[in-house]
């Protein structure tokens, strides 16, 4: 694991800045489009580095669960492919300003359903990016506080079997942007 810079609910959440494709965890998550057909950021460097399986077990959710596309705030699982972590659980994001002031809501949904998803396969470790900070306009600093909030109420029921969630960031400024505006109890 890269050097943790940041580390919130006992050891639980950890901060770090590095390429998710890199993370060797239970499952990474993708910043997925609706159409779980891969894209830019994120999604296509998830899809490039993991392969081709990827994009068929997205091809067979979307042509058997979900065939107008993944609704903001869904989650779902895949095989990792090539990846080192083995599976990738896609979930796109809200794109700010265009949900009717329903974005935290949707963004902290993104957060708890890739966690209760890893639960229910079993999964004790993700690595997340900044879903919706970057083409789809989140402001870092509100980010901070939504996601900060969900993983907080999520993981200190004492009741979830994820025990190892890391926020990976792209960059140094990315990262203290979080620190800055984070909502972890002390």
């Amino acid at each position: 694991m890269p050097h943790a810079e940041h580390v919130f609910l006992d050891g639980r959440v950890t901060l770090q800045v590095g390429d998710l494709t890199d993370q060797a965890v239970d499952a990474v998550v993708n910043a997925a489009n609706s159409s779980l057909l891969g894209g830019g950021g994120v999604d296509g460097a998830i899809h490039r580095r993991g392969g081709p399986a990827i994009l068929e077990a997205c091809r067979e959710i979307r042509r058997t669960a979900w065939p107008d596309g993944l609704p903001t705030g869904q989650a779902v699982i895949t095989t990792g492919g090539r990846l080192p972590a083995r599976h990738v659980i896609h979930t796109v994001g809200p794109i700010y300003g265009r949900h009717g002031g329903r974005e935290a809501e949707l963004l902290g949904a993104c957060y708890r359903n890739a966690l209760a998803l890893a639960e229910a396969n079993g999964l004790r470790s993700i690595a997340f990016p900044a879903i919706s900070t970057g083409i789809y306009g989140y402001p870092a600093d509100q980010a901070a506080h939504v996601v900060s909030l969900a993983l907080s109420r999520h993981l200190s029921g004492g009741t979830s079997a994820v025990d190892e969630v890391r926020l990976v960031f792209f960059d140094r400024r990315q990262l203290a942007s979080f620190v800055a505006h984070h909502a972890f109890p002390a």
